[in-house]
């Protein structure tokens, strides 16, 4: 085309170049613009604004803007879908901030008339940066505008509430939703039902399944999955089973999402042999499994300390092709612990740094309280001291984990100064940190740190629980402070805790005979006439 002559006019370049960007090649679109240009051919508004596309869609947005203000200087007038695709490149940029102050100045200065695109584009964009109050609001400033929401712009925010836990809140705008006739769709209804099994509310959700179809709206595999996973995890297989059943009755296709769900739910309840069996029927249905389908299958063999079929699964994905994630390293470092093969589980980590995966929270956890366990406390300590990463030098969850090493490799003055340390970073201890340090206390037989610490537990509003009363009667036991343990008990009773077996066990040697005057006898009667 562009050795033709006369060349051809703009349109039929648009049309050319329209196609190509289809296909995700944004590159070719600009060189072939930026050839036309060079020929001399003039471009149009239209040439412009699939330019600025490509650039933002290419992590560019920056140039769009530059042709904006090309746009500008050749008299163009402000365009909507010029406005749409750079308020779009700065939502996909991550630059969410400002796509809104951008729309706050398109509204201010009434540039254009925003159309449900945009106001898309921005609830969309407030939702994925977890701002979904502000979507909520920008949600009804639309309904009482002249330009009133779709059901996309409603799906982005019910998806966001029912993330942020707020289910209620979701069905609630869904209730508003349909009362203005706007009508749910197949994303409303999957949104909806995945925040419901979130909250472990299944029934709900089979309700909102058959409510969807008497609105005339199909269930697809996507929306059985989600029902699937959920019965798994709540230890329910049998409905799960009963699931994928109606699914395949309904002439929907389980996938590999269906059956990974399922390995999963009989994994969660050791039963291993059934987990194989799925495997077999996946295969049999030409479904290859996946990461997530050997991560469950690794996860259930250390559960049950086979650690050596956990191990040749581990070995089975890379011969596979298949890449090792995070979850998958996790697991096995965690069997590998377990089953005492301490250097083995540190040869497995060392290979995962190798491999680029990066460690996360929860994978260094499972190595600082396997090194710990193994008296590997000094070199636990040293890793977490040469992490990079700030968000996980200060995780209250790593802090815990470390000081209940330290107590236990003996080394309650390391233990304490870490706690210092965590408190020194303004970090909050939670429930299980201030138990593991009133141990530590406990212990060493510090009994005014520990009513200090438990007065400091409620003045920052972190309430003991059931455990931490538990740890304190019972160490006290330990050291023969009966008195300060029935104190302890006393108040654990009257907040409704009850003693553990291991607690039990270390009272009852200590109520004196029958004859004797005991406030610890009394506490007992009066526990178990309560229950």
């Amino acid at each position: 085309m562009l050795q033709r002559q006369p060349p051809p006019p703009i349109i039929q370049f648009n049309q050319l170049i329209t196609l190509i960007v289809k296909m995700k090649h944004y590159s070719t679109a600009l060189s072939l613009y930026n050839n036309i240009k060079l020929m001399g051919i003039p471009t149009d508004l239209y040439a412009i604004n699939i330019s600025i596309n490509c650039h933002c869609r290419l992590n560019q947005v920056a140039y769009g803007f530059a042709l904006l203000a090309t746009i500008f200087k050749q008299g163009h007038p402000h365009d909507l879908a010029t406005y749409n695709t750079l308020l779009h490149g700065l939502v996909i940029a991550d630059r969410v901030f400002e796509a809104v102050e951008l729309f706050k100045k398109l509204l201010r200065d009434k540039l254009c008339d925003p159309d449900q695109v945009m106001y898309g584009t921005v609830i969309n964009g407030l939702c994925k940066v977890g701002h979904t109050r502000k979507a909520l609001e920008l949600l009804r400033f639309m309904e009482a505008g002249s330009c009133k929401p779709c059901v996309q712009q409603y799906n982005a925010v019910i998806d966001s509430l029912c993330k942020d836990k707020m289910v209620d809140h979701a069905l609630e705008l869904f209730t508003n939703m349909t009362e203005k006739g706007v009508v749910a769709d197949i994303i409303t209804y999957n949104s909806l039902i995945h925040g419901l099994c979130n909250f472990g509310r299944e029934t709900e959700a089979v309700k909102m399944l058959r409510d969807m179809e008497d609105e005339g709206v199909s269930p697809t595999a996507e929306t059985f999955n989600i029902l699937v996973n959920a019965f798994c995890k709540q230890g329910s297989v049998k409905d799960a089973v009963l699931a994928i059943q109606e699914m395949v009755r309904r002439g929907l296709h389980p996938d590999v999402i269906t059956y990974s769900a399922l390995i999963d739910g009989y994994c969660l309840r050791g039963e291993m042999n059934e987990a194989e069996k799925v495997i077999d029927r996946m295969m049999e249905r030409d479904i290859v499994p996946d990461i997530v389908t050997y991560d469950s299958l690794i996860n259930g063999y250390c559960k049950k300390k086979q650690i050596a079929k956990a191990t040749r699964l581990f070995q089975e994905t890379l011969e596979k092709g298949l890449i090792p994630d995070a979850i998958t390293y996790s697991s096995l470092l965690q069997g590998l612990f377990e089953s005492g093969k301490s250097a083995a589980a540190r040869e497995l980590f060392n290979d995962m740094q190798e491999k680029g995966e990066a460690p996360t929270v929860l994978t260094y956890g499972i190595l600082f309280h396997g090194m710990c366990k193994n008296s590997q406390c000094s070199d636990a300590l040293a890793l977490f001291r040469s992490l990079g990463s700030d968000e996980m030098k200060n995780g209250v969850g790593l802090y815990t984990i470390l000081i209940d090493g330290c107590r236990k490799c003996g080394k309650p003055n390391l233990a304490m100064d870490l706690f210092d340390e965590l408190l020194s970073k303004g970090l909050k201890p939670d429930v299980r940190t201030y138990s593991v340090m009133i141990r530590v206390y406990c212990e060493e037989g510090l009994l005014v740190k520990v009513k200090e610490l438990v007065r400091n537990m409620e003045e920052n509003g972190c309430l003991p629980n059931s455990f931490t009363y538990n740890v304190i009667v019972r160490e006290l036991l330990k050291k023969n402070e009966c008195q300060e343990a029935e104190v302890f008990l006393e108040e654990m009773i009257n907040r409704g805790f009850m003693p553990e077996h291991a607690t039990f066990e270390n009272l009852l040697p200590r109520i004196p005979n029958v004859g004797k005057d005991s406030r610890l006898r009394t506490i007992i009667q009066k526990l178990t006439n309560g229950s």
